[in-house]
C-alpha cells in the first residue's frame, strides 16, 4: 500500500505550560533508567485517506484519548522505531543515521498496510522533538536520549481490513546502558520451542506484534537467570536468527565475523549494517551466512568461536559470555568481553559521540527547527 503522494505539512508549536524544572531534569539525567522518565514534549502527525498527512504538531506530552473500537486495539496495526540523540563533547546534539530509520519505518508501514511517512518528514519530526527538549539529552558516557517514533491505526471500527486513519508520534526518554548488570558480558537463553517470526511473516517489520509474541520467551529466559533470549528459525528450530531485540554476530578464530543473513525473518538492524561496514573497513571478513545452534555450541567448545556479541540501538554492542539451553550451558571464550567486540563497539560509539571523524555522512547535527507557533 503506497500512501505517500501528499504535501508535507509544517509543524506548529505548543510549548508545555509547566515544563520540568532544570533541577529535576538534572536529577533525571544523573542515572537514567531505560524507558522510565520521559521528556516534556511529543510530536504528532495525522493521516487520513483522501487527506494525507496533516496536523503536524510539536506539543506537550499528554495521554491519548481513544475509542474502545479503535482499530489498533483489535487488529494491531502498529509500527515503531528506536533511535538515539547524543550530546557531543563540544555541546552539539546529533543523530546517528536517522535516514536509515526513516527508510525502515517506511518498509514496516508498507508490510503492515499503513501509510508511508515521507523520509524527510520522519527526520524533521524527530529533530523537532530533540530541538525543543534538548535540555534532556544527557552527556555522560553510555547515556543518550532514546527516541521512539511510532504509528498506529486510529480509525474506530470492527472489521478485518486496513484502517483509513493513522496517528504518527515521537516521544523521548533519557537513558543509560540497556543492560544494568555491571557484567562485561550477558547470558542468553536459547528458546527451543518459541519462535519470533516465520517466512512470509512480519519478521523484517518493526511492529509491536513481533515483540508481544516474544515476551513469553523473554520471561522464560529471565526465569533461567538469563538477560536475553536468542531465537532459532521457525521451520527446523536449528538456525540462529536473532535475539529478542537485537541482532547477533560471531567472531571466529580466524578473526572473521559471521552473522545470520537477512532472509525476511530477521529485522534489518541499522547497528548491524553499521558494524558490517565498519568491520570490513578494518579488514575483517564478514560472512552473512546461516549458522546452526549445534554448530555454535561445538565451535564454542573447540575455540573456533572466540567471541559472540549482540547489537542494536538500545544495547549498542554487548558481549555474550554464556548460553543456556534446555540441554545445559556453554561459555563463549573466557565468558567476558573479547577484543574484537570491544574494538567494534569503540569504532561505532566514537563516531556516534563525535570522538572520531564521520567520513560516511552517518551523523546529523540537530539544528533549530522552523516551527510555527500555534494560535
Amino acid at each position: 500500500m503506497n500512501k505517500t503522494a501528499t504535501p508535507q505539512p509544517e509543524f506548529t508549536l505548543e510549548r508545555h505550560p509547566q515544563p520540568t524544572p532544570a533541577a529535576a531534569i538534572t536529577a533525571s539525567l544523573a542515572d537514567p533508567v531505560f524507558g522510565k522518565v520521559f521528556t516534556d514534549h511529543m510530536v504528532t502527525i495525522r493521516w487520513k485517506e483522501g487527506l494525507g498527512w496533516h496536523d503536524a504538531k510539536v506539543g506537550p506530552r499528554r495521554a491519548f484519548e481513544i475509542d474502545p473500537a479503535c482499530a489498533v486495539l483489535h487488529y494491531a496495526q502498529e509500527i515503531f522505531e528506536g533511535m538515539k540523540a547524543y550530546r557531543r563533547e563540544n555541546g552539539e546534539i546529533s543523530l546517528f543515521r536517522p535516514q536509515e530509520n526513516a527508510k525502515r519505518f517506511r518498509a514496516s508501514a508498507s508490510r503492515m498496510s499503513m501509510p508511508e511517512l515521507p523520509e524527510a518528514l520522519f527526520v524533521g519530526a524527530v529533530e523537532a522533538l530533540v530541538d525543543i527538549d534538548r535540555a534532556w539529552v544527557p552527556g555522560g558516557e553510555g547515556s543518550s536520549l532514546y527516541l521512539r517514533p511510532f504509528m498506529f491505526a486510529i480509525e474506530n471500527y470492527l472489521g478485518v481490513r486496513a484502517a483509513s486513519e493513522f496517528l504518527f508520534c515521537v516521544i523521548a526518554c533519557p537513558v543509560g546502558p540497556y543492560f544494568k548488570s555491571g557484567k562485561s558480558a550477558v547470558t542468553v537463553w536459547a528458546s527451543d520451542h518459541y519462535t519470533r517470526a516465520a517466512p512470509g511473516g512480519t519478521g523484517a517489520a518493526k511492529c509491536g506484534g513481533n515483540y508481544a509474541a516474544s515476551l513469553i520467551a523473554q520471561t522464560e529466559a529471565s526465569s533461567q537467570g538469563c538477560d536475553q533470549v536468542v531465537f532459532l528459525d521457525a521451520a527446523s528450530h536449528r538456525w540462529i536468527e536473532e535475539l529478542g531485540g537485537m541482532n547477533i554476530f560471531f567472531v571466529m578464530d580466524d578473526n572473521s565475523l559471521r552473522t545470520p543473513p537477512l532472509s525476511g525473518t530477521i529485522l534489518p538492524g541499522i547497528t548491524r549494517a553499521s558494524i558490517i561496514e565498519l568491520a570490513r573497513a578494518e579488514g575483517f571478513t564478514v560472512n552473512e551466512a546461516p549458522y546452526a545452534f549445534d554448530e555454535w555450541q561445538a565451535d564454542a567448545a573447540s575455540g573456533r568461536v572466540k567471541e559472540t556479541f549482540a547489537c542494536g540501538t538500545a544495547a549498542v554492542v554487548t558481549a555474550i559470555g554464556a548460553v543456556r539451553h534446555a540441554g545445559g550451558e556453554f561459555k563463549i571464550g573466557d565468558g567476558g568481553e573479547g577484543a574484537v567486540t570491544r574494538q567494534l563497539r569503540t569504532l561505532l560509539t566514537d563516531i556516534q559521540r563525535g570522538k572520531a571523524p564521520d567520513t560516511r555522512g552517518w551523523v546529523r547535527t540537530v539544528e533549530a527547527q522552523p516551527v510555527t507557533a500555534a494560535q
